[in-house]
């Protein structure tokens, strides 16, 4: 399967699934939720990341393309649209990465989707897991952390969930060997005009970002190595905590999480 095919078939993916939201407000509800409470967790997981002078960039930009509850249907749409000129307009190992993207952000919305379907469920896990006085804004958090915990243990796949880290830290890797391709920034630069003229604004973003990002941090000796070994290690250690912890505890961690990203 060539480069195009896939693009269009992953966003053919991901647009089904809206279609399905768009039908269904309270699912489309449930999974919006979802997605901001993943935001708020990689918020509150990398707080130091994100405070740091050397790794806030790319905190960021993770969490933006990547862990954010940001509405990609402008970007999916130019995505699908120019996915056969994707491959005219820019070098191979660039398209290399806008399939990865495309196939990552596929199987994110793929698991977003099913956490939402299993959010109405959810709602009814006990929430007891503070003891003690509480505030209001605790209390929330612990009530927001059992429901999710519920419905990611409600939706299970493990396979799945390793493999969206793979691609995550592969993505991470494709980026930072992008800033090592003699003359690419130049070429991004000088494209930046026809890429929004042939509506692909978002996606000559996204690659202008990312590139300028890890090309900052591959300046820093093992600075690229470091990033995607914390994000690899501390993802690992909260999916174990989903998956195979004690309900409680697996809660009141993910709420004091939570409540570091206020």
């Amino acid at each position: 399967m060539d480069a195009a095919q896939t693009i269009r078939e992953r966003i053919a993916d991901v647009t089904a699934l809206r279609q399905h939201r768009t039908g269904d407000p309270g699912l489309g509800a449930a999974v919006g939720q979802v997605k901001t409470l993943q935001a708020r967790r990689f918020r509150g997981t990398y707080a130091d990341l994100m405070a740091s002078p050397s790794f806030g960039p790319a905190a960021k930009f993770f969490l933006e393309e990547l862990y954010s509850d940001y509405d990609y249907t402008a970007r999916d749409q130019q995505f699908s649209r120019i996915a056969g000129t994707l491959q005219t307009m820019f070098p191979a190992a660039v398209v290399d990465t806008a399939v990865a993207l495309a196939v990552l952000h596929a199987q994110t919305e793929a698991l977003d989707h099913a956490m939402g379907l299993a959010w109405p469920a959810a709602a009814g896990s006990p929430t007891d897991s503070i003891s003690g006085p509480a505030t209001a804004t605790a209390r929330n958090d612990t009530t927001d952390a059992a429901r999710y915990v519920a419905a990611w243990r409600a939706v299970g796949d493990r396979a799945a969930r390793e493999q969206q880290l793979q691609r995550v830290l592969a993505m991470g890797t494709d980026l930072a060997r992008l800033t090592r391709t003699p003359g690419l920034r130049m070429m991004l630069r000088m494209m930046r005009a026809p890429a929004h003229a042939a509506g692909m604004g978002d996606l000559q973003q996204f690659l202008e970002a990312g590139f300028d990002t890890f090309g900052q941090l591959a300046r820093q000796r093992g600075g690229v190595e470091q990033f995607l070994a914390t994000i690899e290690a501390r993802e690992r250690a909260l999916m174990a905590e989903l998956f195979d912890a004690d309900r409680v505890t697996c809660e009141t961690q993910l709420a004091r999480t939570l409540g570091q990203a206020r």
